[in-house]
This record gives C-alpha cells, structure tokens and sequence, in this order.
C-alpha cells in the first residue's frame, strides 16, 4: 500500500519457502493476509496496519479490522503504527483516559484480541516539544492464538448432537478389562479421549464454519427467492438449512457458555454475545505476558513458565522435626457411633446424589471430562464408577494418576504483577472430585459437632454474616460503655498452601474421626501430582508435601478442622485470664463471652489494652505455627485500637503489628462504622458498581427474552 506523502504506507514481505499466501484483503489503512505455514499446513492471518490520526478515519480502520475477523476465523496477528495508545501506561506524561483509548480498548475487547509485551523498550515513538513526549504508538496483538499444546477438553455441547451419548455408549463399553477399578478407568478415559478427538475432526467439524455454512445456504435461497418462487424440493432445502442454523448456533452458544465460566445464566436465551465477551474478558484478566518472581521481572514466554513452574516446585518442603504437642488441648470429639458412621461402605444412591448436585459445566482438570460428562454418562458408566468407590473403600486407595491436578493461577486484584498477588486454584479429575464431593457431604454432617462457635464458615446454619455482626456488635458495646479494649485482625500466609499434613492427622485423631478415614484423607492430599496452567498450556509434574488445594471440595471443611485448634488455644487463654475479650450482656443477666470470631483463614481477636495479654497472644500464635505450619503475618496484620490508648504503640511492637484505625473491612463489610453513615458503604456498593460492570448488563436481555 502507497503512502500518502509522508504518511502511512504499508509493505508485508514473506518467504514462499515457509509460508503460502491463500487470500489477500487489502482496506484503506491495513493488509491482510491468510496464509498457510508450509512444514504444517496451520492457517493463519496476518494484518499490517498504519494508523490515520483522525477520529473519522480511524474508525474506518476499526471497520476494516472487523470486516477481517468476520470473514476468516483463524488465529490471527495484528502489527503496525496504530497512532493511538491502548492505556495511560503507553505515555510518558500520563493523563486521564480519552476516548480514542476507550475506542481502541473496546475494539480489542470486541474481538478478542491480547496486546503483546513489547520488548526491549517502553515506548516506540517521541516527539512534541524537544522530543520530550514518548509514546508507545506500535504493538502487536494476537488473536485465537495457542501458546503450545493445548490438553484436551471435553465440549459440554457435543452432549446435545443427535446420537453422541450412543457412540459414549458404545466406546465405553468397548474399552479394555483391567481388574483394579480406578486403572480400568483411567484406561478408558485415556482411550476415550482418542475417540472423540478424531469424531471431533472428522465428523462434527468446526462450530463457527458449519454455523457460516448454514447461514450461507440461507442467505443464497433468499436471493434465489427474490427473483422467483422456490419450488417444493427447493423450500425443504431452505427449512433445513434454517433448522441447521438453529442447532449451530445454540451449540455455539453452549461452547461460549461453557468457556465464559458465567454458569448463572442459563443457555438457549440467545446469548452467544454475552457468552464470548465474558470468555474474552476472562481469557485476557488470566492472561499471563509477565511476572516478577522474587524481585526479578521475566518477560519472555519461556521464562514466565519456567520461572512460575520452578517457584511452586522448590518451595520450602515440610521439614521432619519437633512439633508441638497437642495432648493438654481440648477438642470437642465425635462420639463411636458418629465416627463409624462416616466410615460405612458407600451407596449409588450416596454417589449419584452427590454427582447430581455438582457443577457440570466447572472448568476440568488434566484428565479433560468435564462433570457433565460423568452425569451424562452414568446411566452405563456407573457400574464401574460405585466399583471405584469400592476399591477406595477397601483399598484406601485409588490410581494415583485420577489424583492429577492443573494449578490455574488467578490474580487478586486488578494489575497484579508479582507472583504473590496470584492465588492457585486447583482444577481436578472429575472422578476425583466425584469423590471429594461423596467424602465431603459425609464430613458436613459432622462438622457442627467438633466445630466451636466461634468459626462461621462452612458449618451448616452459620452464615458470613454472622461473624460480621457479632464482631459489630463488640465495638458497639465498648463505643456506648466507654470502654477500652484491643482488636486484633489477623493475616494467616498463604493458608491453605502452608498447612501442616502431620498436624491434621494429628486433629482428626483427636478429634475422634476412625483410622479408615483418616487413611482416606491422606491418601487424597498426599497422592496430588501438579502442572500449572499458564495460558492454557500445561507446564511441569511436581508432587508436595504439605498444604491443601483450593478447589478440592474436601479442603475449605479440613481448613477450619485445622483453625479449631487456634480457637481452643484462645478460649483456654481465655478461661486462665490471659485474654479477656468481650463480655456482651444480652437479654436480662445473660452474658456471651466474644473473644474470638474465625471464617476459614479470617481471624479477629478481641482483647483488653493490655501489654501482658499481647504478649500471651504472641506465645499462642507462636505456638500454633509450631504445631500446624500456619504463620501469622504479623506485617499485614493490624492492632486497632476503641477509644482512646495511650501506649498503643508500644502494644503494637509488643505484638510485631501495624496500627490500624477504625471503620476498616471484614469480610467485605465496614467493621467499626456508623450503620446510619451512608459513605461509609461506598466500597461495598462500587464492589457490586463493578461487578455489574464486568457482566456488560447491556448484553443481557431481561427475564431471559429473545431480541
């Protein structure tokens, strides 16, 4: 393409000896390429761009580059001069967003598109005033593109073809005999996979191309229509056409659903739209392009990988040594009858009921099948499956390669860079799951009778609010009364990944739980073997040998089984005058002593504003990081001081905390605040601003009508 004087003007150069040229399109401000790798036949698009720099024209570009994306669908790489900058970040005299930004983001937004680090430099254009203004005006963006070997995933919409469950059906019932049950299956769902990728390529095709297709044959029939009158034969064609456009479209909108993670809203509303925005907006908020990792920034793709692998695989390993004890603690414990009951063989009607309430369409774990797999499938698969709760049972033990598991992770807040502002989740085997979620209902039955007051999470009939209010209602009563006192709130590090196997062994013994379970919840966590999931490619196989895995639906209830023993620590504490807490009156003369409220990891502790009873805290958080590997995070952790101290520093130092100051958050709410002090509740209604920002409400039709 010429250039216009001194501007624009674009040249795409490519060896024939790699790449073949199939179509070229060329627009006002950009040329596109499809072209097709010669070692591997992959298609591909190729578009250089130069930007103009008026609004007008500019929107033009922003058409052309559309126009591209719906004609071809393949992956697709954009460079050149756009001559306008995606973010504040992309000058070096930052202002406020304008709406040249805004239009460039929601373009990228609308198709999908990742902005590529730049390398070697910030920025890649000055000028203004002695060049003192620098801008990042050039940039790549990569569109549909894999970062390696994708694994498989099973498509919860290949469910609703005519005849798939029949072909399942048939695949599974042809698969190998092995004798052990748990190896049987893992043999076929290895040969299953192979199965359905090749039904995959050759007989269902690509969604979006048999969706073109059929919208084609329509839009051909019509034309044939304006001009006369279809014949019988020739308006059957036309019908079946619309109906194939109909089945391919809401297979379409199951995949997107299914990608979006937005599982609240239902499927076959016509929100295909909805669907893919939140796929991309999920795609691009995990998107990995760098990450610092002790102090140290990686940029290059291989790097990243390696560097994220290598600070999971060699962190620190629970080290054999002294523990302390926890013989002289109190532990509320099940009773014989209650223990063998959590131990008794296990039922169909127990598992289905526990497949049947899970999630289908939840993200899989390295095996690939999805749990609306083994719920579609359980009609012929459930033989095997209740036989592999049986050999569990039994054996205490299952194949260690249904133990699997994909580390995601998630970042915590909006421009997370460092790995520490990253949280892991783990996706796990559906089979596995199926059986966290059995064990887990059981334990949940339980859990009330060896759980303190104290703790509100996961218990039935106690609620996140709940620790909210009581912990409200404590600062009420010292505010009216005048008095004074401490509270403390607590930062456990990285908790679930941190916490000791042996110490949880240790307080299910105590606690009472039989020998057969306890041998089934160490085989669960100390069979994982781990690959992390950067960019949808899997990367290293490491094992660890102590923490719990977020995602397992077993953990967050062993968590707070864990907790309990902190919870005892203070409440003996308490009962020896060390800690006072809080004596709330309630109706007549009654008394409810608060001296603690636990919500899984969330701890906050009520004390006088006195230097002796810190220093007790401190020996008991000293002490229960000794017995379970959880340490307190004294740098995050805050002294918050009612009413007026006047030694408060030193109480803080005592401790090895921060000062703090009331309102502050807990568990999402204003601790501390007026409840009639409306500004006091802007955080909490910007959260709910932002979330429903993230959903784009404009794409959603109300009451789940069609447009």
């Amino acid at each position: 393409m010429g250039a216009q004087g001194s501007a624009g003007g674009i040249l795409v150069c490519w060896d024939k000896r790699s790449l073949e040229l199939l179509e070229m399109e060329v627009g006002n401000f950009s040329i596109s390429c499809r072209l097709k790798n010669v070692e591997n036949e992959v298609v591909w698009i190729f578009t250089g761009v130069y930007g103009p720099c008026n609004r007008k024209e500019r929107e033009m570009l922003w058409e052309e580059l559309g126009a591209i994306r719906g004609i071809w669908d393949e992956p697709w790489c954009i460079g050149g001069d756009f001559n306008v900058t995606l973010s504040q970040r992309d000058r070096s005299r930052q202002g406020s967003l304008n709406g040249a930004m805004r239009r460039f983001a929601q373009v990228v937004d609308d198709l999908a598109l990742i902005d590529l680090p730049l390398q070697g430099g910030v920025y890649s254009w000055s000028g203004g005033r002695n060049n003192q203004t620098w801008a990042r005006l050039d940039r790549f963006l990569g569109g549909g593109m894999s970062r390696g070997p994708s694994p498989f995933r099973f498509e919860n919409m290949w469910l609703k073809v005519d005849g798939f469950k029949e072909l399942l059906r048939e695949w599974w019932q042809g698969g190998e005999r092995v004798e052990r049950a748990s190896f049987r299956m893992a043999a076929k769902m290895k040969e299953m996979k192979e199965k359905i990728k090749v039904w995959n390529r050759d007989v269902f095709g690509r969604v979006e191309v048999n969706k073109s297709l059929a919208l084609r044959q329509i839009e051909f029939w019509d034309r044939v229509e304006s001009g006369r009158d279809l014949s019988e034969r020739e308006t059957d064609l036309k019908n079946e056409a619309k109906e194939n456009f109909k089945k391919w479209a809401l297979l379409e909108e199951a995949h997107w659903r299914q990608m979006s993670r937005e599982l609240w809203l239902r499927e076959g509303d016509k929100n295909t739209g909805f669907f893919h925005k939140m796929a991309s907006a999920h795609w691009r908020n995990n998107f990995l392009d760098r990450i610092i990792i002790n102090g140290e920034e990686l940029v290059e793709e291989q790097e990243v990988r390696e560097g994220i692998v290598k600070a999971f695989q060699h962190q620190p390993r629970e080290e054999p040594g002294w523990r302390a004890d926890l013989e002289g603690l109190h532990l509320k414990s099940l009773d014989h009858s209650e223990a063998e009951a959590l131990e008794v063989p296990f039922t169909e009607e127990e598992i289905f009921a526990a497949l049947k309430d899970m999630n289908g369409d939840k993200a899989p774990g390295p095996d690939g099948f999805t749990v609306a797999f083994w719920q579609a499938c359980w009609d012929f698969a459930k033989e095997e499956i209740v036989e592999l709760f049986k050999e569990f049972y039994d054996q205490k033990s299952f194949a260690k390669s249904l133990n699997a598991t994909f580390l995601v992770i998630i970042p915590k807040k909006g421009g997370a860079e460092d790995l520490g502002e990253f949280r892991p989740i783990s996706l796990l085997g559906g089979l596995y799951k199926l059986m966290a979620k059995v064990l887990a209902n059981r334990l949940k039955m339980v859990l009330g009778k060896v759980v303190s007051n104290d703790q509100n999470a996961f218990v039935r009939g106690r609620q996140i609010l709940n620790a909210s209010l009581i912990a409200n209602e404590v600062f009420d009563y010292w505010q009216k009364r005048k008095e004074k006192g401490l509270v403390c709130k607590l930062d456990i590090e990285k908790a679930y990944d941190s916490i000791s196997w042996s110490f949880l062994m240790k307080v299910l013994k105590k606690m009472g739980f039989g020998s057969r379970w306890m041998d089934w919840m160490w085989w669960c966590f100390s069979t994982a073997k781990f690959s992390v999931l950067i960019n949808g490619v899997p990367a290293g196989f490491f094992s660890s040998s102590k923490g719990l895995r977020q995602g397992d639906p077993i953990s967050p209830y062993l968590f707070i089984l864990g907790m309990e023993v902190l919870s005892a620590l203070i409440r003996r504490a308490v009962q020896g005058n060390f800690i006072s807490g809080c004596r709330l009156r309630g109706r007549g003369d009654a008394e409810i002593m608060v001296s603690h409220l636990l919500f899984a990891d969330d701890t906050i502790i009520f004390c006088e504003a006195s230097k002796d009873q810190l220093t007790h805290l401190g020996w008991i958080l000293a002490w229960f990081e000794a017995a379970s590997r959880l340490r307190i995070n004294l740098a995050k952790s805050e002294l918050i001081p009612v009413g007026e101290i006047d030694n408060v520093e030193e109480m803080a130092v005592e401790l090895g905390c921060r000062i703090g100051n009331f309102p502050v958050k807990y568990l999402g709410l204003p601790l501390g605040a007026r409840h009639k002090a409306l500004p006091m509740w802007d955080g909490v209604e910007e959260r709910m601003r932002r979330r429903l920002a993230r959903w784009k409400r404009q794409y959603l039709l109300k009451g789940g009508e069609s447009p």
